[in-house]
């Protein structure tokens, strides 16, 4: 239960130790399979987060200024879709500021911010409860990529769950339907999903908003190695790799992967490897859909009423859905 008076709200935090040992194991294995990969998570150090706020910046970066177009424009009918009152659950909010930007439209009750990068989720938290005290709000550092618990704190009636940004693009299909599974196991009747969908579209445009000219997308995915270094006492040598990121057509995904300029040796806490010049590191996936496709593994997942927005050039969908049967 919550305070009555708004003004006596304060921001919940809840961010679990890190097991390491696993994040060792789970990390090494990655840089030690045939094809050498990591997870798109270990992007989001706190530095990562502000690259990424930056790239969200660049003319090249589409998705951010057509989904906010997106909410501008149709904001009224997403919002009657949704309803006021709302528990609104930002998935990978980052800065918070795509959901701060929709609270005038959505009048949510509470807002919950889950992010793997905790610290930097934490203070855009507390600045953004001093503008809207009257919003109940928690900060949750987790992995919600992975089965996930939400604690007692949030509040179970009229869970809006919030993924904008296209971030479900980072998932493989067939992981990003058992996401959208977890999410519907999270779900009451009265329960939403509000999720951003980058669409198919011109190679060249999907290929200059992942390598940018100003080299933004290079120094956040460059990132990952300097981040790697601190999780696993690595010595990764970021001025030995450089960025590469396009889209391949035949798997509908964009791919970013970091290339070794020479033969070299790197080291790690538990394990080592030789990599070749010209061998990559796979780091993100960002798959594109159409929106037929996109409704079809929602409704696969247990959701329909499946509503959707885009914008006039059709580069971008946003999706409202509710739970089957709800």
């Amino acid at each position: 239960m919550f305070p009555m008076s708004p003004t006596s709200f304060k921001p919940a935090n809840l961010s679990p130790a890190p097991d390491y040992d696993a994040l060792c194991v789970d990390i090494s294995a990655g840089l030690q399979a045939d094809h050498a990969w990591t997870s798109p998570k270990y992007l989001y150090d706190e530095l990562g987060s502000k690259l990424f706020e930056a790239i969200c910046e660049l003319p090249e970066y589409y998705p951010t200024r057509t989904e906010a177009a997106i909410f501008e424009q149709h904001g009224a009918a997403i919002a009657r879709a949704v309803g006021p009152g709302s528990t609104l659950i930002d998935l990978g909010a980052g800065n918070c500021a795509k959901a701060a930007s929709l609270f005038p439209l959505l009048h949510p009750t509470q807002y919950v911010a889950l992010d793997i990068s905790y610290d930097f989720l934490r203070a855009a938290l507390d600045r953004l409860q001093q503008r809207f005290p009257q919003i109940a709000m928690s900060a949750l550092g987790l992995d919600f990529s992975n089965q996930f618990d939400l604690p007692g704190s949030v509040r179970s009636a009229q869970r809006l769950f919030f993924y904008p940004g296209s971030s479900i693009g980072n998932f493989a299909p067939d992981q990003a339907l058992a996401f959208l599974q977890r999410l519907r196991a999270h779900s009451l009747p009265d329960s939403a999903l509000l999720i951003g969908v980058d669409l198919v579209k011109d190679k060249a445009i999907l290929d200059a908003a992942y390598d940018d000219a100003l080299g933004v997308t290079a120094a956040f995915n460059l990132n990952l190695l300097r981040h790697l270094n601190v999780l696993l006492d690595a010595d990764f040598d970021v001025r030995q790799w450089q960025h590469r990121g396009f889209f391949d057509a035949a798997k509908s995904r964009i791919e970013m992967h970091l290339e070794a300029r020479s033969d070299l040796d790197v080291t790690w806490r538990g394990g080592r490897r030789r990599f070749a010049r010209g061998e990559r590191i796979h780091t993100e996936n960002s798959y594109k859909y159409t929106p037929e496709a996109f409704a079809s593994l929602l409704q696969q997942a247990g959701f329909e009423q499946v509503q959707a927005w885009t914008d006039a050039d059709e580069w971008y969908a946003v999706m409202h859905a509710r739970p089957l049967g709800a």
